[in-house]
């Protein structure tokens, strides 16, 4: 099976952005990891950020565990198929979806779109059609998944989404902007959208740290000058280490 692979010619790829936080983030759900190393590589290159799941079992988890903007999904998966997986995330709710299948056949095509599919693409093809396509669909559902509104509000912390901006509100004393790094905020932004809910390691450095930085420790120390700049503003506790299983956003004090 070939696919066109021109990286080399060093084009510009449609939609490049060089902001990494303002990335909307592709599950690529392929269970051929060359296939899946080009669609990333691509998808990278054109300013989004990209995790992996090698068969569909894996691919509903991770679709659960990083909420991703947009998954690209392959029909012919081991341990759950492309149709089986596409049902429960459209039971799960409305993430865009691309089908990625070598059938070419019209059937296949009305029972993916029929499913809920936002888009279908037939293998062998050129990753950077792939990508622009990825991008439509992002730009078409991208209205209709926004949240309502853009801030989160967390035990005494404001944060805006829109603005990158995290402040302790704390009553009787003056709004107090806090002094954040991109990653920082990320991780405090993206805990806040389920308080209380215990992240693991692995599933914050996939959400929210920079492409190359793949250790799990990594999340510790960016977690640890976190605590300390929310404890430094008033707010103590609002970050909790669980034991053996990772963070949680519990009650300040």
């Amino acid at each position: 099976m070939q696919y066109h692979d021109d990286m080399s010619m060093n084009t510009e790829l449609p939609g490049a952005s060089g902001d990494p936080d303002l990335q909307a983030l592709v599950l690529v759900a392929e269970d051929e990891s060359e296939i899946a190393q080009i669609l990333m590589a691509y998808l990278s290159r054109a300013g989004l950020r990209v995790a992996h799941a090698p068969d569909g079992r894996r691919a509903l988890e991770m679709h659960d565990m990083l909420k991703p903007d947009l998954v690209l999904l392959d029909v012919q998966m081991p341990q759950l198929d492309g149709w089986s997986v596409l049902s429960q995330i459209r039971q799960r709710g409305n993430t865009a979806v691309i089908m990625l299948t070598a059938m070419d056949q019209d059937l296949d095509k009305l029972m993916g779109l029929r499913i809920g599919a936002d888009d279908y693409v037939v293998k062998p093809f050129n990753p950077a059609e792939v990508v622009a396509r990825t991008q439509a669909v992002l730009r078409r559902t991208a209205g209709a998944n926004a949240p309502a509104h853009k801030l989160l509000r967390v035990e005494g912390i404001e944060i805006d989404l829109d603005h990158y901006e995290a402040a302790v509100c704390i009553d009787n004393t003056p709004r107090q902007v806090l002094a954040l790094t991109l990653t920082e905020f990320r991780l405090l932004a993206h805990m806040a959208r389920a308080p209380k809910r215990v992240f693991s390691r692995a599933e914050l450095l996939a959400a929210c740290l920079p492409e190359g930085e793949t250790l799990e420790r990594t999340v510790d120390s960016h977690l640890s000058k976190l605590r300390k700049k929310v404890e430094a503003a008033g707010i103590s506790g609002l970050l909790e280490a669980v034991r053996g299983v990772g963070y949680r956003l519990g009650s300040g004090a």
